[in-house]
């Protein structure tokens, strides 16, 4: 998919939308349609970052490459890859720059080499560029220092070399450099990580012509695995594609987004680290690759539940967090950074995320789906998951009734909320199947029995007459998208009248051109200040749900015109505001997920 053409502008900030993700597998960047690098963490996801001007454009620090002159940009994928391509067309000549990270054997991993090969395609063009790296969020001091062919960045924690195949300058925190590339001329910067004495290691032509090809080979081996051939082949395979980059290999975790803090509205407070785990969140990712057959990927999460996160006999949200570190650590502590000032001044920056302490039952539900779905697309279960699945539905069944916080993730108190019982319908539900269809042991006397008082506790509390839906609470009467789900998980039938009335209901108040808010927090204050825009993966709940309920040309019309709202490249961030500008962490593995499944479900209806 090519990019819109974008004409260079001295603003500090980018629209969120106006950049690509490029990675390793174990951490990612963001590259904007300026060709900077405006937010990179090493050497893995949630570490602290190199740059992150995106955040504060004056302390966050950047690598900055471009023409000299005036340029129009357009940026793409290289096909079937997460190589980006950014072309800038000046008056004199066409250049791009080629962006990647090679997905390196373990021994090579470390270096976490970050590879920008610089082509001049037409005519004659001056470039420059400016290497200012901030460590630690822009609060560690470090040192640079010139060597042979190559740039040493050092600070306390963490040393970065640059090579360049142009000579380089430096000053006390700065390299840069200015060069002229004429058709056919190739320039290379590469950034590694580097430990103790271990001396730079440049990156020739050559080299890096071989890493560009071993790169691009192994994205195109990876997406053959796709079995998805249907209307919506290249933006499900981007998404499939980002889904990846968003992957941990060293433990299997997926994390949310590669990105801490992008506002769900500008100047407002509601900025989150997304740099972690989330076990709901990883559960659906999981079910959306194995929809596409990427087995791999559900077998790294399966080891990733059984090796590196522990249950808890006591913890305050039973036997899991909502969330876990890459690593599988469950200490995330929260704090804000007050030093830098925020996207376009949306402050707080926040590290960390006190949000896992909380009580979400509905994760459980989640997790123990997606489980199902593995043992019965993948390969059935070892007696060592059997028993922890058996251990959470236990959990399940003597605390479902508990009232928490919610999948939104509300900081106003807890309610007994529609969605946590559902899904704590669904987790009991998955596993009698798992049971009956493997034989397995399992306290189906008293499963049954709790899978359908839950059941009927929502028909008969989930319900308001008043409002003729499904709503958010017990006892309230505000609508909640999240209800959507129903049918998805099969809870109900996705064309009993009930249901269609509710879907009626959410279509009237919560829906806009195919666009869903959440909720409405005046109606349902969250505790947190600020408003927010409407929620991507919402809008393709509800495409799946108008799909299910048979009403097919509502259903095709709202997915192409969320189609509309991703960027150049196929990316989504968490939500969109009321002007169709991306917010929020970007990009978001929800919103991707999401989109994979309406695609699957919807195409399989058309037929």
């Amino acid at each position: 998919m090519s990019g819109a053409e974008t004409q260079h502008t001295s603003a500090p900030y980018l629209p969120i939308a106006e950049h690509g993700l490029i990675g390793d597998l174990r951490t990612a960047a963001l590259v904007g349609t300026n060709g900077t690098i405006d937010w990179y963490c090493c050497p893995s996801f949630d570490s602290p970052s190199v740059f992150a001007s995106i955040l504060d454009a004056t302390r966050g620090g950047a690598f900055e490459l471009s023409p000299a002159v005036p340029a129009e940009t357009k940026q793409f994928y290289f096909p079937d890859t997460n190589v980006l391509i950014t072309r800038f067309f000046t008056e004199d000549g066409l250049g791009e720059i080629q962006d990647f990270m090679p997905v390196e054997d373990v021994g090579e991993a470390d270096r976490h080499r970050l590879i920008r090969r610089v082509v001049c395609v037409r005519g004659t063009i001056p470039f420059r560029a400016r290497v200012a790296p901030r460590f630690g969020y822009g609060a560690h001091s470090h040192t640079v220092r010139m060597l042979e062919h190559a740039a040493l960045f050092a600070s306390e924690a963490l040393s970065l070399t640059l090579t360049a195949t142009v000579p380089l300058k430096c000053d006390e925190k700065d390299v840069w450099t200015e060069f002229e590339l004429s058709q056919g001329q190739m320039t290379v910067f590469a950034l590694d990580q580097v430990s103790g004495e271990t001396p730079p290691r440049i990156c020739p032509l050559a080299e890096a012509d071989r890493a560009f090809t071993s790169t691009v080979a192994f994205w195109r081996r990876w997406l053959q695995q796709s079995c998805y051939r249907g209307r919506w082949r290249e933006m499900v395979h981007r998404s499939a594609l980002t889904l990846k980059l968003l992957t941990y290999v060293p433990t299997g975790a997926i994390v949310a987004a590669p990105t801490t803090s992008l506002p769900e509205q500008i100047g407002g407070g509601r900025n989150w680290d997304y740099r972690y785990a989330w076990v709901r969140d990883s559960a659906f990712a999981l079910y959306a690759l194995l929809r596409l057959g990427f087995y791999h990927e559900a077998a790294a999460f399966m080891d990733f539940l059984t090796h590196h996160i522990d249950q808890r006999e006591n913890g305050v949200s039973g036997p899991l967090q909502i969330m876990y570190g890459i690593d599988g650590r469950s200490e995330l502590p929260e704090c804000e950074l007050p030093h830098l000032e925020g996207y376009r001044g949306s402050a707080p920056v926040r590290i960390g995320n006190d949000a896992a302490t909380q009580l979400q039952l509905d994760i459980y539900g989640a997790l123990i789906d997606s489980v199902y779905l593995y043992d019965l697309w993948c390969q059935p279960l070892t007696s060592g998951h059997w028993r922890g699945v058996c251990v959470l539905v236990d959990w399940v069944c003597e605390h479902w009734d508990q009232p928490d916080e919610g999948v939104w993730e509300t900081r106003g108190g807890r309610k007994e909320f529609l969605f946590s019982r559902l899904m704590c319908w669904v987790a009991i539900d998955r596993a009698i199947r798992i049971a009956v269809h493997r034989g397995l042991p399992a306290n189906l006397a008293r499963w049954g029995p709790v899978r359908d008082t839950i059941y009927w506790r929502i028909m008969d509390k989930g319900w308001s007459p008043a409002r003729q839906a499904f709503v958010q609470y017990e006892g309230g009467d505000v609508l909640d998208a999240a209800v959507l789900m129903m049918p998805l998980t099969r809870f109900i039938a996705p064309r009993d009248p009930v249901w269609l009335s509710t879907l009626d209901a959410l279509g009237n108040e919560l829906v806009s051109d195919s666009l869903i808010w959440r909720y409405d927090p005046a109606a349902s204050p969250d505790g947190l200040e600020g408003d927010e825009g409407t929620f991507s993966i919402c809008s393709f709940w509800y495409v799946e749900a108008l799909t299910r309920a048979g009403r097919l040309d509502e259903a095709r019309l709202a997915f192409e015109k969320m189609l509309t709202y991703a960027n150049h490249l196929g990316l989504y961030a968490e939500e969109i505001s009321h002007t169709g500008e991306q917010l929020g962490n970007f990009p978001q593995a929800f919103t991707h997920l999401a989109l994979i499944s309406a695609a699957f479900n919807l195409d399989r209806a058309l037929g």
